[in-house]
């Protein structure tokens, strides 16, 4: 067994350099003042005050989690029909589904986003299709519906694909009981179905919620700067205006969002647990 937990110290080292390092430079930074030198720093709340007074700044805060929650909801409501129709086809045809659905993820999100860009922009593809149809050229580029499009084709997959685990694993045995009982095919997948893909409808969520939530290339690239997300604020801090303190302090209560958030999804993923072992 030592022998084998050597062979973790590698990844402890990693993981220390690339992660808890970091994460302790966020923590000096939000919690001190700016200055030249060691000796002049001092501890404050100031960053977090001014967070949480800042209009401006609560303003981009709600419009990021507004976005991020359409973007779950939307994918919840294309991501679900499709992973139940997944699960539904021959082996055959769910991989060749798999395929095409995880295909898009091996190219990197940037790249795709600046394709989106030139497909949305005037002039683009998008734009000569609605001037055929008779109701373009419209406007795309630089608005939320527009962001939330894109943001919904990054991660619809993460959506499709948590379902799909959760009902390609379920037992069909309670559906045939259900069936037995004299139910429909509708009241089988609200009272069968359903409670039992719970867990992988709240992984898809965290999956796309706390990203969309946090995201800054997708705003900043189609959004063209009038769609302004709480990620290009810390972008904004940390590379443009140099204030570390004011990015670390948001960065920091972002993180905290995040870790309550997963703490909420774990907490109702074990409430639906509970009630699966009821069923």
């Amino acid at each position: 067994m030592k022998k084998f937990a050597r062979m973790a110290y590698p990844y402890a080292i990693w993981a220390t350099i690339m992660i808890v390092v970091p994460m302790l430079m966020i923590l000096f930074y939000a919690f001190s003042t700016q200055g030249n030198d060691v000796v002049q720093v001092r501890l404050t709340l100031d960053n977090f005050i001014y967070f949480l007074t800042e209009p401006v700044l609560l303003k981009v805060l709600a419009t990021s989690f507004k976005i991020a929650l359409i973007t779950t909801v939307v994918c919840i409501l294309i991501g679900y029909p499709a992973a139940y129709f997944m699960a539904k086809l021959g082996s055959k045809y769910q991989n060749l589904m798999m395929l095409l659905i995880t295909l898009p993820t091996w190219i990197n999100m940037l790249v795709r986003t600046y394709a989106w860009l030139g497909m949305l922009q005037s002039g683009g593809l998008f734009d000569t299709i609605l001037g055929y149809l008779g109701i373009g050229p419209k406007q795309m580029i630089g608005t939320e519906g527009a962001v939330i499009f894109v943001m919904v084709y990054n991660f619809l997959p993460f959506m499709i694909l948590q379902v799909y685990s959760q009902l390609i694993k379920m037992d069909t045995s309670y559906l045939e009981a259900a069936a037995d009982l004299g139910a429909d095919r509708v009241q089988s997948f609200w009272r069968v179905t359903f409670p039992l893909s719970l867990p992988g409808v709240i992984s898809g969520i965290t999956l796309v919620f706390l990203p969309a939530a946090s995201t800054f290339q997708i705003s900043q690239l189609i959004g063209q700067g009038s769609v302004q997300l709480i990620g290009n604020v810390i972008e904004n801090y940390f590379l443009t205006t140099g204030d570390w303190n004011k990015g670390s302090a948001i960065s920091l209560i972002m993180a905290i969002i995040i870790i309550i958030s997963m703490y909420l999804t774990k907490k109702a993923d074990k409430e639906t647990a509970g009630k699966r072992r009821v069923l």
